[in-house]
């Protein structure tokens, strides 16, 4: 009996940290694999990480696979003999034992309630990637980044290079134009076709915008190219296709003026790289 109850902890906290471990990997390589395949991945990476995604997903598979072979408890035997010389045990040593296990008591207190706090909240984060879909970022995230840095987006060294042709340029590349341009005139008449959601400007104007990322979402940045468009005519947003030109006006600064503002739904793909 007693030594049932011995091996219930150990048990316990083996199963624990095998979950903690190839537990979680396993979880969030098969998620990983799922978004891969259905094309949902870049809604969280840029389309060039997915295929290094996929392949360490498929790695860590092959590990949890490999790792169900050894023996639970397995991975925390580190070879070490446990066995004490009871013979040679005297009433100082077992002292000097007591007083170390009190002053390691409550470290271990600390790290077990450290483990515990770090194993729900990566629970959490895991059974939140499979019960929740994948989503796009928020309209209301690419609002409170507008303004954080200079638009330089993919195409600002061509831009200032002036080899770039415009006709392939998308939000992103627009916003560097009108962010940099020193030559803005020669830029005016070009034709756009453009797709984006609708924000609001600080002067009552409308802006288009799209979220530009270069490896991962954690570095989306908003690019915003104002539009002439009445500011009541889309909800904020609303993601619009827009066919225009560019215009420079006397000041210099450039818009778009649109010639068809058609509502759509959010693309597949609702960002630009």
């Amino acid at each position: 009996m007693s030594e049932h109850i011995e091996h219930a902890p150990s048990r316990a906290r083996a199963l624990g940290t095998r979950w903690l471990g190839i537990g979680l990997a396993t979880v969030i390589s098969v998620v990983t694999l799922g978004l891969g395949l259905t094309g949902r991945l870049n809604l969280y990476i840029s389309p060039e990480s997915v295929w290094f995604a996929c392949a360490a997903a498929v790695v860590t598979l092959a590990g949890a696979i490999w790792s169900c072979t050894l023996p639970l408890g397995e991975e925390g035997d580190h070879g070490h003999d446990h066995g004490h010389d009871h013979g040679g045990s005297t009433a100082s040593g077992a002292s000097a034992d007591s007083d170390a296990d009190a002053v390691a008591r409550p470290r271990r207190s600390l790290a077990l309630a450290g483990t515990v706090t770090g194993g729900v909240v990566a629970s959490g984060v895991v059974i939140a990637a499979l019960v929740l879909p994948p989503a796009s970022l928020s309209v209301d995230l690419a609002m409170s980044r507008v303004g954080e840095q200079t638009a330089l987006f993919a195409g600002a060294d061509d831009v200032t290079l002036g080899v770039a042709d415009t006709a392939t340029f998308g939000v992103g590349d627009w916003a560097s134009v009108f962010a940099t341009a020193t030559n803005t005139a020669a830029y005016d008449g070009k034709t756009v076709t453009l797709t984006g959601f609708v924000t609001p400007t600080d002067a009552d104007g409308v802006n288009l915008t799209r979220l530009v990322i270069t490896h991962c979402v954690i570095d989306a940045q908003p690019a915003t190219l104002p539009v002439t468009i009445d500011a009541g005519e889309f909800d904020t947003g609303q993601w619009v296709e827009v066919e225009g030109t560019v215009k420079a006006d006397a000041d210099g600064s450039l818009h778009v003026e649109p010639t068809t503002v058609t509502a759509i739904d959010e693309p597949r793909d609702p960002y630009e790289y």
